[in-house]
């Protein structure tokens, strides 16, 4: 009983929420009626930036999801997030219909651009596209330029980059060399 109150004050809360911030955002931002945010989620939508999201998405406590200026955010219906997730997008992030987030996971389309120094605020991007009914697990940051494909699966704890196809298993593994010191070494590989 306990848990179904809770969804339905999460969902109350989303649905005031939101309507306030379509006043603001306008076209901009689209919501279904029935989202599941926490009370506690951080939602940043700057000006100029587009949100959509799909019938059903829960996001649980702790995370945070920004959007900048001329950022594009799509969440398809039936997204679920964990605790403590975090989506910061300055270009463009699309996650697929059915897919789900483990713990900690963190999705960011830019990095610094540290040839020009971290005080200018400078940044690279690129598009990151997550398909359908996708599991990423705990812990695990997904980088700009990432495609992952339908029915994918990303093992805890992984660093992810790159274009990986449907259906794909994802781990990455760590090894631990010492040679007059200690040196890490990892690589994503698929299965």
């Amino acid at each position: 009983m306990r848990r179904f109150v809770n969804n339905l004050i999460s969902v109350g809360f989303s649905f005031i929420k939101f309507s306030v911030m379509k006043i603001v955002n306008g076209k901009d931002f689209r919501f279904s009626p029935v989202e599941r945010f926490s009370p506690d989620v951080v939602t940043e939508f700057n000006r100029g930036s587009h949100v959509k999201l799909g019938k059903m998405v829960r996001v649980h406590s702790g995370s945070k999801i920004k959007v900048r200026k001329d950022g594009t955010l799509i969440i398809r219906k039936n997204v679920r997030m964990n605790h403590n997730c975090i989506i910061v997008c300055r270009e463009k992030i699309e996650i697929g219909e059915g897919t789900e987030f483990g713990p900690s996971v963190y999705l960011y389309d830019h990095d610094h651009d540290y040839r020009v120094g971290l005080k200018e605020e400078k940044f690279l991007s690129a598009p990151v596209v997550i398909g359908k009914n996708c599991w990423i697990g705990a812990n695990t940051v997904i980088l700009r330029g990432t495609v992952i494909g339908d029915n994918c699966v990303i093992g805890a704890g992984s660093v992810i980059k790159g274009c990986f196809p449907d259906k794909s298993v994802i781990v990455q593994r760590r090894t631990t060399e010492i040679l007059g010191g200690q040196r890490m070494h990892s690589s994503p590989e698929l299965k």
